[in-house]
């Protein structure tokens, strides 16, 4: 996952979102899935679960495209799919140039259900994870991939477990799950990118907007999932779905006071980030949002282990997985 803002963006960022919404504050207590019992009855989010889907992608070890350990991943979860009794399991290929101007494959995996409604929602994580690890304190460690633990199967692990679901709970509406590819290979530190400022990032995102699965599909809204399994994590409001999908903001923050997570999802702005989210608001005109560990009470915004060998399954808690969790599935039933 690429970098965020400076904090002077985010104090500007602050006194614009303070003009038209105002900041929440919410003080309740750290709970599971506290709150759950004043939503209509829905499938339960099985944290167990998403958490042993992010365990065995990390055992494949860094899932670096091009790699042995992204080959035999993909292979894994396109399985997985199948038996889940997903509609639809499409592994789009194709190919981006990276920040040198190297050309890499991509391999978005989509995964579809209740292909019957026409009206469609759409979340979706990236799959991949980062090649270098550049915020590693030793030099002669930061060309070394990460695991991605937290950034990359986090996300991915939580809509496991969502396709898991879908599969035994028909929705009443059309529900399509996107991997992205090629998200985390941004230039690292020592590099300068030859691509437009922060068009070497979210690769995968930004060749799906351009080709869509089905041409001219525009889903109701997307959701995208990153770094979502943190120990004690806080999720804000990212400035970029504010500003463009405020209303999405809104109805996910509000769904999630409603099940008792405002101390997970905390009603503020927390800076801007560059992710899977902005190529299918700017290209593909989505509605998009982006629940991301990112806050500007930390040193960079991101957690410590973040572009690092320490993000690893050690960083990953079942309680955050399964708040994300429960807040997806209430969003769909």
């Amino acid at each position: 996952m690429r970098r965020g803002m400076s904090n002077k963006f985010f104090i500007l960022s602050c006194i614009v979102f303070l003009l038209f919404m105002g900041c929440g504050n919410t003080t309740s207590s750290e709970s599971s899935v506290s709150g759950a019992d004043s939503v209509p009855a829905m499938p339960e989010f099985n944290a167990d679960s998403a958490y042993s889907f992010v365990e065995r992608q990390c055992t494949f070890g860094p899932r670096v495209p091009g790699t042995d350990a992204h080959a035999e991943c993909l292979t894994w979860m396109v399985s997985e799919f199948r038996r889940f009794g997903a509609d639809t399991v499409l592994v789009q290929e194709g190919s981006a140039k990276i920040y040198n101007g190297v050309t890499k494959p991509v391999r978005n995996v989509i995964v579809s259900f209740n292909l019957a409604s026409d009206r469609r929602l759409l979340f979706c994580a990236h799959w991949d994870s980062r090649p270098f690890a550049d915020n590693e304190l030793l030099a002669e460690n930061r060309k070394r991939a990460i695991l991605g633990a937290d950034d990359g199967a986090s996300g991915v692990g939580v809509l496991m477990e969502l396709a898991r679901i879908l599969g035994s709970n028909p929705p009443s509406v059309g529900v399509d799950i996107i991997f992205f590819d090629l998200e985390d290979w941004g230039a690292p530190e020592w590099e300068h990118s030859v691509l437009p400022n922060g068009e070497d990032w979210c690769l995968g995102s930004r060749y799906w907007a351009l080709h869509r699965h089905v041409p001219g599909y525009r889903p109701e809204y997307a959701v995208l999932l990153d770094m979502v399994g943190g120990n004690d994590e806080r999720f804000y409001r990212e400035y970029f779905s504010e500003r463009n999908a405020k209303w999405l903001n809104d109805l996910v923050w509000g769904q999630a006071s409603d099940l008792g997570f405002s101390s997970r999802f905390v009603n503020e702005l927390g800076g801007a980030i560059t992710d899977d989210h902005l190529p299918l608001y700017d290209i593909a005109s989505i509605p998009s949002i982006d629940i991301v560990a990112f806050s500007q009470n930390r040193d960079n915004g991101f957690p410590e282990y973040w572009h690092t060998l320490g993000d690893d399954m050690s960083n990953i808690s079942k309680s955050t997985l399964s708040d994300v969790g429960t807040l997806i599935v209430s969003l769909i039933y």
